[in-house]
């Protein structure tokens, strides 16, 4: 599940407060955010409210709505090693090890969850970006940096108080490519 069309895609991710104002400030990843480590993306926003607690974590507070260049997306899912290994990946598990070593971009499914953190059946993607997958993400992949943490914060008041008649979610529908071998990669006809 995500918010897109033909040419971008909307990730989320939360930070503390000196990277976020950098981000949406600069309109690129820059001043304290590290280019060294592995940053995660995840395009579905339940799910990043799950991780982040709807913005109350320490650390992630400032919540960002990054739209992405669809093409970029596509490409580091291309170039995605399943962060673990299972028997449907149809390789050895030693091949799976040596491409893990190599790869600069993880891939993983995690259960989805509704508002208030239950898990669903489906499935939400989350991907982890290193090295030169990190480096382009932190700009020029980029096409607008929000900051939505008063929007999380205002949404999180309708789950606390159980109105969820008034929570307002952004419109996310399944992702699907026009590439069998990357929708199968993903299995995504499986989440």
């Amino acid at each position: 599940m995500a918010q897109f069309d033909d040419e971008n895609i909307i990730v989320y991710q939360s930070y503390r407060k000196e990277i976020g104002e950098f981000a949406v400030k600069n309109q690129y990843f820059g001043g304290e955010f590290s280019l060294e480590r592995m940053t995660w993306i995840k395009p579905n926003f339940l799910w990043m409210m799950y991780r982040n607690g709807w913005g109350t974590k320490e650390g992630q507070e400032y919540i960002l709505a990054i739209h992405l260049k669809m093409d970029a997306f596509k490409r580091y899912l291309e170039n995605a090693v399943y962060s673990s290994y299972n028997d449907r990946l149809e390789i050895p598990r030693e091949e799976w090890q040596d491409q893990i070593k190599e790869s600069s971009v993880r891939l993983q499914w995690d259960p989805d969850h509704d508002p208030f953190g239950g898990k669903l059946e489906r499935r939400a993607i989350q991907i982890g970006l290193r090295n030169e997958f990190t480096r382009s993400f932190a700009k020029e992949d980029i096409i607008l940096i929000e900051d939505i943490s008063d929007f999380v914060k205002e949404q999180h008041q309708f789950v606390l108080n159980d109105n969820l008649e008034n929570l307002i979610l952004p419109e996310e529908k399944p992702l699907l490519f026009n590439h069998e071998n990357l929708n199968r990669k993903l299995r995504l006809d499986q989440n």
